[in-house]
């Protein structure tokens, strides 16, 4: 069997060699098993059984030894990989990691254990059969949804996406896991906005563009206040210019109803994508709202570039789906209502499309950007 003694030398070597033969001999069996390849059923049945009687009279040493070693071969019943978990200790990790196959009893045996490490490890692996998906996602561990997170085997759609959508609003490094993906919509992130990174942050405004949007609860509010946008504006670039923050706060407070700790991150967020939802919340134009993100933010490598990617937004983005992101940050919606077919993209994204659209490379557009900064930079208004 397996290219060493026969089985019945085995069974003799156990029953008379003691304690340190048999460790010796279960090492030496799981080695030749894992250097073997793909057994035939015969040998793995053989194997099966001499394992199961070497396994609990070997030291523990050994035994942790001989599981580590055959976990590494190339194919396992579920019996024997019993047998590695039950016995392999602090390499379980490396093992349910790096399985070219587990078994479902395997893993949701792991996963009913409550181990939240290794549960986290079965989380990231490709192979993972609805039934295991559902026990997993039924765990309240940050580690194991993280993993889920990031597994981009595991489509996001159903109760899946409803519960990793969730998830993003309580955990920043969920959220960030999910808007390095191209197959959930970030629009779902909103109400993580302000944990996200800054390239992140714009994504998710992308994902309103040619879009229509849910009515939002705080549209109401916006339409009830009388403030001229060139007033806004105006106001705005003054307090950017002299690097007034605390103002800007107060004044963003008092006329977006958003509280004041959320108004603060907004105008200290030098990358203005917060603003942007604001100043296009309330129907500023491409023109009037780059004269404030010029005074607002801080592009000092590529600001060009920059200011043209948020005028083509300008014109992409409509107010009502600005004022439905700012009722997100709120919790006033249901962002899920974004799934129904009404409010989907209406021009869905293809891979051969570059993700910054033309404009950026219209010298119009550069020409204008340019000669607000050299405004800009005169006076505020």
């Amino acid at each position: 069997m397996l290219g060493f003694q026969p089985y019945e030398t085995f069974q003799l070597l156990i029953e008379t060699g003691g304690v340190d033969r048999t460790n010796t001999l279960l090492i030496a069996a799981c080695d030749a098993y894992a250097r073997r390849g793909r057994p035939t059923p015969p040998e793995m049945e053989q194997f099966e059984a001499l394992a199961g009687r070497l396994f609990p009279i070997a030291g523990s040493q050994a035994k942790a030894k001989g599981a580590a070693i055959l976990g590494r071969a190339e194919m396992l019943s579920s019996a024997l990989e019993q047998l590695v978990i039950d016995n392999i200790g602090e390499d379980l990790i490396s093992f349910l990691a790096s399985a070219k196959e587990l078994s479902e009893p395997t893993m949701l045996e792991i996963i009913a254990r409550y181990d939240v490490p290794a549960a986290a490890t079965i989380a990231a692996r490709p192979d993972l059969s609805n039934v295991v998906l559902a026990k997993l996602f039924q765990m309240n561990s940050r580690k194991v949804y993280r993993a889920l997170a990031s597994n981009i085997a595991i489509v996001p759609r159903g109760a899946y996406l409803s519960a990793l959508a969730r998830s993003a609003q309580m955990d920043h490094m969920v959220a960030e896991a999910l808007a390095q993906r191209s197959d959930f919509d970030a629009a779902l992130l909103a109400p993580a906005f302000f944990d996200l990174s800054d390239d992140h942050r714009i994504k998710v405004i992308r994902s309103f563009m040619q879009r229509a949007t849910p009515p939002a609860p705080i549209r109401k509010t916006i339409e009830q206040l009388s403030v001229a946008n060139q007033e806004l504006t105006k106001a705005l670039m003054k307090l950017f210019s002299e690097n007034r923050r605390p103002e800007v706060t107060r004044l963003l407070s008092q006329i977006t109803g958003l509280d004041e700790v959320r108004c603060g991150q907004i105008a200290h967020d030098v990358t203005g994508a917060s603003l942007f939802v604001i100043l296009r919340a309330f129907g500023c134009t491409a023109y009037d709202g780059l004269k404030v993100l010029i005074h607002a933010t801080s592009h000092d490598n590529d600001r060009s570039r920059a200011l043209a990617d948020f005028a083509t937004m300008f014109g992409n983005v409509t107010p009502e789906s600005m004022a439905y992101l700012m009722s997100a940050w709120r919790g006033e919606v249901n962002l899920l209502e974004l799934n129904k077919p009404e409010y989907k993209p209406f021009t869905e994204t293809s891979r051969r499309t570059p993700s910054q659209l033309a404009p950026a490379h219209n010298p119009v557009v550069d020409q204008a950007i340019e000669a607000l900064a050299r405004i800009g930079a005169r006076r505020a208004g």
